[in-house]
């Protein structure tokens, strides 16, 4: 089956010809999209408390930035300055956003960041630069001019406050017009001009650096080992200079430190964890006023369970991670928490057994989730 957001190809296409190898303009991916929301409602949104928000200004080749919190005051008075906001995670204040992200759902939930919604006048933008990551960016009202460049060249801007790149060399340019959609893969120079007022959706895909998993792997593991006994030498002989560390020392703590050992089971668990770890201004409000359980299991049962926006889960064997919290299920129970992780909702009249109500219900009272016709 043809997929009209990819212009046409099946994901399995996209996938093996454009994912992580090189850029594709797809024309109407969305046809009749003009955007989640309006520039005010974008501002407004940035000025929100927990929001991550950054403005963007640009006056005579100078680069300016702000971050979040901000005012409404904040974004007036510019004058002659070309000025872009950019508003990060509107997926998890906005349920058309989150329902837009699912069109995405041909790649894991792991890779996913989030979506990215932008506003600038004409002539806006933050300047030609790279991402390490993947993303498609859908035009919502309005037009853009897109510039992209495969050039190896990375070198920045001295000072500037953005990475800003030095010597850009456009390959190729489009201007995206309302329902337009491109991808780029991680590497690839690109610099967004406003041609009029305009937003553009950025669905963002995370590519960790290997150096960042293994620091928090070694975090995840020193919680979960346990070495017997501690350091002993009744043998101990006579050094020469008491300023050197002993051969037999060395032995003896390397011989300890070589015990800890990790299998592909730590790593998912580890994976798991902190693929679905909330970033750190990300917070969840409990219901201010909780059902029992009893009542919740039945409004679960007649109405079905919608995830909260900012929720993450992921799967792994027969374990459920939401919100970096393990949680080892039975089978049965397991397949029914992994259509709420790939679905983000469980409908009406889902078979729940005691065990897995008892967990529904503490993630409930967490602000995970909640009753779908109570949200």
């Amino acid at each position: 089956m043809k997929n009209t957001l990819l212009g046409g190809i099946t994901p399995q296409q996209f996938l093996r010809d454009y994912w992580q190898k090189k850029p594709l303009l797809i024309r109407q991916a969305v046809p009749g999209f003009k955007g989640l929301l309006d520039p005010q409602q974008l501002i407004d949104l940035a000025c929100t408390e927990d929001v991550q928000a950054r403005l963007v200004t640009q006056q005579r080749g100078k680069f300016g930035l702000q971050s979040s919190p901000f005012e409404p005051g904040d974004f007036k008075g510019f004058g002659k300055a070309k000025w872009s906001v950019l508003v990060q995670g509107v997926n998890h204040f906005l349920p058309e956003a989150t329902e837009l992200i699912k069109h995405f759902n041909f790649i894991p939930h792991a890779r996913l960041d989030d979506l990215m919604v932008s506003y600038a006048p004409k002539g806006g933008g933050v300047g030609p630069h790279f991402d390490i990551y993947d993303v498609f960016l859908l035009q919502g009202y309005g037009h853009r001019r897109w510039q992209i460049s495969t050039q190896a060249d990375q070198t920045l801007i001295e000072g500037a406050p953005l990475r800003i790149l030095k010597d850009f060399k456009v390959e190729q340019e489009w201007v995206l017009e309302p329902g337009d959609m491109l991808y780029l893969p991680p590497q690839c120079a690109h610099n967004g001009i406003a041609e009029d007022d305009c937003m553009t959706y950025s669905i963002g895909f995370r590519t960790p650096w290997y150096q960042e998993l293994a620091e928090q792997f070694l975090v995840y593991l020193q919680d979960r080992i346990e070495i017997q006994g501690n350091y002993a030498d009744p043998d101990l002989k006579l050094q020469k200079h008491p300023s050197e560390i002993g051969r037999e020392m060395l032995k003896q703590v390397a011989d300890t430190i070589r015990k800890v050992k990790w299998d592909d089971e730590d790593v998912a668990n580890f994976l798991g964890c902190y693929l679905s770890e909330p970033k750190p201004h990300v917070f969840f409000d409990g219901p201010d006023k909780p059902l029992s359980e009893t009542k919740f299991s039945q409004a679960a049962q007649k109405y079905g369970l919608t995830l909260d926006l900012k929720a993450q889960m992921q799967c792994y064997g027969n374990t459920v991670f939401i919100n970096g919290e393990a949680c080892p299920v039975r089978k049965t129970d397991y397949r029914v928490l992994r259509e709420l992780a790939d679905t983000r909702a469980l409908s009406a009249n889902t078979k729940f057994t005691a065990g897995i109500i008892g967990l529904l219900y503490e993630w409930y009272l967490d602000g995970f989730l909640a009753p779908t016709r109570r949200r």
